[in-house]
This record gives structure tokens, C-alpha cells and sequence, in this order.
């Protein structure tokens, strides 16, 4: 197996990004694993908070946590 060109955040970015909507944890390692990595449950929440704090994200439901992504129109 070759490795995947981007990196897990940049890779999960684009994929909220592109698709919007809800997220959450097991999702978000679906879309990770379609691009092509081997994500970890703790690594992947890290990078949805950090989305969530950089403004892409907004925290809707604290269990099980949620996102809802942010449209920039």
C-alpha cells in the first residue's frame, strides 16, 4: 500500500469542506480511511476540535459530540 500524499487534518479538512453537514468522530474516520489512512480515534477527535476551534466546525451536541460544519458563502 502507497502512502497517502496529504495529511490526516489537511485530508479531513477538505473532506468537511467538501461535504459539510454533520460530524462526528466515526465519520470523520470514514472519511480518512477513504483517503486513503489508518486514522486513530483519539488523533481523529483531536483534529475535529482543532477544526471546531479554528471556526470550520461548530460543537452542537456534547454526547456523543457533534459538529456541524460552518458554510463560508
Amino acid at each position: 500500500m502507497t502512502e497517502p500524499t496529504g495529511s490526516q487534518r489537511a485530508d479531513l479538512e477538505k473532506a468537511v469542506r467538501t461535504y459539510g453537514g454533520h460530524w462526528d468522530t466515526e465519520r470523520a474516520l470514514r472519511a480518512l480511511r477513504d483517503a486513503g489512512h489508518d486514522p486513530h480515534d483519539k488523533h481523529t477527535r483531536q483534529i475535529l476540535r482543532d477544526l471546531a476551534s479554528e471556526g470550520l466546525l461548530v460543537k452542537v451536541e456534547d454526547w456523543p459530540v457533534r459538529y456541524n460544519a460552518v458554510r463560508a458563502d
